[in-house]
Parts: structure tokens; sequence; C-alpha cells
């Protein structure tokens, strides 16, 4: 199965968050955190209006940090497994995406792009 490589490991810094569009089609598809010393990747897409979550460019993440916030309706989700705990879509979570830590690489597996 065939990869891409988004960005290096170390770039992914605690705390924050990274979006990236893969396919270049113009806006992030997906984006990648850091919390607990954990590395996860999400589609970047709400459960409630199916809207990208972030305001501007790479602001996925509550001024903390310590959530995740759709700014379309201020929806707040768990970093660590992507559950809403508050908000319309409350108990529904964010599409998790499989990736893969190679080499200080971190890698997502190209057919879930397609999904």
């Amino acid at each position: 199965m065939g990869c891409v490589a988004l960005c290096r490991l170390d770039e992914v810094v605690e705390g924050q968050a990274r979006g990236f569009d893969p396919q270049g089609q113009g806006t992030d598809s997906l984006f990648v955190l850091r919390h607990g010393g954990q590395v996860r990747a999400y589609r970047n897409r709400c459960p409630h209006l199916q809207v990208a979550l972030e305001y501007r460019k790479d602001r996925f993440l509550s001024a903390d940090g310590q959530w995740v916030i759709c700014y379309a309706h201020g929806a707040r989700f768990r970093p660590e497994d992507g559950t809403c705990v508050h908000g319309p879509c409350r108990g529904q979570a964010l599409q998790a995406l499989e990736h893969q830590q190679v080499d200080g690489w971190l890698l997502l597996p190209l057919a879930q792009l397609e999904r």
C-alpha cells in the first residue's frame, strides 16, 4: 500500500495542530496534532455540519491547546480520540486516520484519501 509523507514528526509540536492538503485540492482535508506525546491524524470535517474545522490556516485547537474546536459552531472535541464533548454533535467523533511513523516521518496511507 502506498503512502504520502506529510511532514517530519518533529514538526508536529505538542499542543499544536497542522493542516495538510495531500491531494492538492486547495484546502486542508486533514490535520495532525500532538497531544500527550501522541501524534494523531483526523479528517478535517465536523460531524455536525460537514464543514472544515479551522477558522484560518492551522487553527484547529483551542487557545490553550487542550481541545479541537469547530469554529463554525463551537463544538469541542477531545484531541486523544476526536469525541465531541460539547456542542450540537456531542457524542459523535471526528474521523481518525491511520498513519505510520517511519524514520522520523509521518506517513499516511493513500487509500484513506479516497474515502
